[in-house]
């Protein structure tokens, strides 16, 4: 267990926990440790490579045997990685050359002739020995291709000493449970794990998240400790995670038997809530059929010294009435009654804002807009950060046309795209709110003192939601655009099926500027111009991965979007493990289909959906190529899901995003250092002997001690309270 708790200290921190172990001289074991994580794309900060030195050989082994399984697995090369081409991206033959090769010897064997079925005169290629099942061992790849040439511009990810391992525990727990944004589902994973570790620890002063207080109220609730309930959600949110469900209420949870400890738990906390305040009731008509199969688990009948708690099951029944301050609102909304909204929406400030677009679109005259305008202003310093930042981009993409498309994202990384039917909203109003927004949220941000940036941060999107993003290595939140430079730009999915047949699609879709269609590569299309595909897998009981690689230069189009479709069998979330990335390479590099050192992102796949969208890559009018992040999901069919099927679908949502205009680390940047904030832009080399805020992708080596570090482990900390 301290092993993995060491792993998601690493992993969410890139810090080493400061190793144990006698004193000696490990200078040459750390220097070979050193050397073995570079082979990887890591290396030890100077301050870690001194600290292991002064350790005992064994014990900077046993720590590099530890820490080795955790960055080979952040980088993917935890397993092996086979092409079906053995020496991939050479000799990768024409699709039509390759299908008859593999029938002329399916036909030519007379055992396998009698087992290659047709349909109608059209042959299977699945039924054929030689398709979609690797020909050679890893090994035998291996020793086909060449050996990777070294490059300055290779991934250098530098671990750092941290503290002990506790306090490295209690730090990380406190930053993920006082998340002022929702974590993605690995974090609040994680979130649980720390939460369970950490009961008896010091708590975070506030913990605004609902997700993150069920997690931590079932983790307090094992350790006997008060539970923070203040909703009769609260309650519901920690009954699915008692009953291993799901805590954000989007998938329905099937409640089990529960122990009566625990049961008088959820009744006590449920009474307490509502005799605090009888109006709580109303919440229950948001989630009725949860409660009400929660009561059914519960036996409120059986204790009745709660009779607050028997109420809320009451309600959910429809036996008792508690009007819901949603319905009263929505049938002022219908009515077009703006003022009458308005003074129950000044009670509900979130809910004002969520809806301050509506109101401007139904009031009457600029008497009434003008009346919702001073509304929110007025409600604004009761409104959280995050939902200020939601409406100020969303005020911000309604300056486009309002018939352009809209793109919609569920927390489960599911898209769609509509037309917008909506009539736009005035100027001067629109105008007026994003001044009054911009300066409640500078009032909230803090004085940062001297600011040393990362300029490849600036373009980075706001974290409003840890699920707008992805667990991994390299991974940047949705809409977030970063350089790629390279000559030589590689994909990879890996995917290891659980119990059925999987089989796993790699493709890249190549757009016009336009959007439409240029070509593509799938396992239909192995060559296009300018990129190859490694092969098609059918199965992987075993693990399975494919590649594509493009020559950057050589690629016509203004668009790349690479794709990992479900062809059949298990889906993202059914695997045994499944993941995406992209490497980049220079010209002459060479080496093995996959390189840990060369891979700039890695991202788990998990998600509803049966094609997955990771991110796009655009070429721009400098003719620098550049990368969009998407993290998007599409429902697709339940089988046979190919490239050529969905290219519409696929264009339509990658146009909806990269023409979405994302609030970034650099409007926030540009909010908090106003006219009298030093600003220094990192330049990779010289660090200030000063404390400062930093603010960049990774942790540079020689920051003051004192200094405030931003990173991408910690971006939600930018996100206002």
């Amino acid at each position: 267990m301290a092993h993995s708790f060491e792993s998601l200290v690493i992993r969410h921190t890139h810090r080493l926990p400061s190793p144990k172990g006698s004193t000696g001289q490990g200078a040459v074991a750390a220097r070979q440790f050193d050397a073995a994580l570079t082979s990887v794309g890591f290396k030890l900060s100077a301050e870690l490579l001194e600290r292991l030195s002064g350790l005992s050989e064994a014990a900077v082994v046993h720590t590099a045997q530890r820490t080795l399984r955790t960055v080979s697995e952040m980088a993917g090369d935890h397993v092996r990685h086979n092409a079906y081409f053995i020496d991939f991206p050479a000799n990768v033959p024409d699709t039509e050359e390759f299908w008859m090769r593999c029938v002329a010897k399916a036909l030519g064997d007379e055992k396998p002739r009698e087992n290659v079925p047709t349909r109608r005169g059209v042959l299977d290629l699945l039924s054929l020995p030689t398709y979609g099942r690797y020909q050679h061992t890893y090994e035998d790849m291996l020793a086909a291709q060449d050996e990777l040439i070294a490059s300055a511009g290779d991934r250098v990810t530098v671990l750092h000493l941290g503290r002990d391992l506790d306090d490295e525990l209690v730090d990380l727990y406190l930053a993920l449970a006082g998340s002022t944004t929702p974590l993605g589902e690995d974090d609040l994973r994680d979130l649980k794990a720390l939460a369970e570790r950490c009961a008896q620890s010091p708590q975070p002063e506030a913990i605004p998240v609902r997700e993150n207080r069920a997690v931590i109220n079932e983790a307090r609730l094992g350790a006997g400790t008060d539970l923070l309930l203040d909703t009769v959600t609260d309650v519901l949110r920690l009954a699915c995670g008692l009953s291993g469900g799901d805590v954000t209420l989007q998938e329905p949870t099937r409640f089990r038997a529960l122990p009566r400890p625990l049961r008088r738990g959820l009744l006590a906390g449920l009474d307490a809530v509502v005799a605090a305040n009888p109006a709580k009731l109303a919440d229950v008509h948001a989630h009725r059929e949860p409660f009400k199969r929660l009561g059914e688990r519960l036996h409120p009948h059986e204790y009745p010294r709660w009779p607050h708690a028997a109420d809320v099951f009451a309600v959910a029944r429809g036996e008792k009435e508690a009007r819901s301050l949603d319905s009263r609102i929505e049938k002022l909304l219908d009515a077009l009654d703006v003022p009458g909204a308005l003074k129950l929406l000044k009670a509900a400030p979130g809910k004002l804002f969520r809806a301050v677009d509506h109101l401007l679109r139904i009031a009457a005259d600029q008497e009434q807009r003008d009346a919702v305008v001073a509304a929110a202003v007025q409600v604004a310093p009761d409104v959280s950060g995050r939902v200020l930042l939601s409406v100020r981009e969303h005020l911000q993409n309604r300056a486009r046309e309002s018939d352009g498309p809209r793109v919609f994202v569920n927390r489960r990384g599911r898209a769609w795209v509509t037309s917008s039917l909506r009539p736009p909203v005035p100027a001067a109003d629109r105008d007026r709110l994003i001044a009054a927004l911009d300066a409640e949220i500078r009032g909230r941000l803090p004085a940062p003192g001297r600011l040393l940036l990362d300029p490849d941060v600036l373009d980075v999107a706001l974290p409003l939601s840890g699920r707008a993003t992805a667990a991994g290595l390299g991974v940047l939140p949705r809409g977030s655009t970063s350089a790629v430079d390279g000559e030589q730009l590689r994909f990879f999915v890996y995917w290891k099926e659980t119990e059925d047949r999987t089989d796993y699609d790699l493709s890249a879709l190549l757009l016009h500027a336009d959007y439409s269609t240029d070509s593509w590569l799938s396992y239909t299309s192995l060559k296009a111009v300018g990129g190859e595909h490694s092969g098609d897998i059918t199965e992987a009981p075993d693990g399975a991965s494919e590649f594509i690689s493009l020559s950057l230069d050589r690629v016509r189009g203004t668009f790349i979007v690479p794709q990992v479709a479900i062809y059949a069998g298990e889906g993202f979330e059914e695997v045994e493990e499944s993941f995406f990335g992209f490497m980049l390479r220079d010209g002459e590099q060479k080496g093995r289909p996959f390189e840990p050192r060369t891979v700039r992102m890695k991202s788990e796949l998990r998600g509803v959906g049966r094609v997955a969208l990771p991110l796009v890559f655009r070429r721009g009018e400098d003719g620098r190529w550049r990368a969009k992040w998407l993290h998007l999901y599409l429902r697709g069919l339940p089988e046979a899901n190919r490239v050529e099927e969905n290219q519409v679908s696929v264009s339509t949502v990658v146009r909806a995003v990269v023409e979405r205009e994302q609030l970034t680390v650099r409007y926030l940047i540009g909010l908090m250092s106003g006219d009298t904030t030093p600003v220094d832009l990192w330049d990779g080399e010289r660090i200030p002997d000063e404390p400062v805020t930093y603010i960049g992708l990774e942790r540079p080596e020689g920051l003051h001690p004192d200094s405030r570090v931003v990173t991408l482990g910690n971006l939600r900390d930018l996100i206002p309270g």
